[in-house]
């Protein structure tokens, strides 16, 4: 716990990455496991092709959740700044392609969604920013000891 007290990354920071790595975290479930629930939202889940596409979506979006772990454990700004714009990029094309192409089971209309998104992506890049300014002010450079174990 003293990792986290002695952090440098903003507390809001880590929570928003927190709550982004357990929505993550559910859609890998939803992709590997619960095919009931992503065919309710308009997606078929028949045949091996499609099989293939959902497997993989999993696949990508569990590794993405794996390095928000592993950010959130060792909490180094500068993998931090992976993460977060690893996050912005997949918001930011879902912020597009959510309102063009809405499932079936939307909670909201493609403008809302339109809207939420922006604002979320909104708050990713002030992360973003905020760890950029705690990595600037950081940037001290290496010593003679620590570029030899580099």
């Amino acid at each position: 716990m003293n990792r986290y007290t002695n952090s440098v990354i903003p507390i809001w920071v880590n929570l928003l990455q927190i709550v982004l790595t357990l929505i993550m975290l559910g859609q890998v479930y939803m992709y590997f496991f619960d095919h009931q629930l992503l065919a309710a939202t308009g997606v078929p889940v028949e045949g091996v092709p499609m099989l293939n596409l959902i497997f993989e979506m999993g696949g990508r979006t569990a590794t993405m959740a794996a390095a928000s772990i592993f950010v959130l454990i060792t909490q180094d700004p500068r993998q931090y700044l992976i993460v977060l714009a690893m996050n912005i990029f997949r918001e930011g094309a879902e912020t597009v392609i959510d309102p063009l192409f809405p499932i079936a089971n939307a909670p909201a209309g493609p403008m809302t969604d339109f809207s939420v998104h922006l604002v979320i992506v909104a708050i990713e890049i002030l992360a973003f920013i905020a760890v950029w300014k705690t990595v600037k002010a950081d940037n001290t450079p290496l010593d003679a000891s620590t570029k030899e174990n580099a």
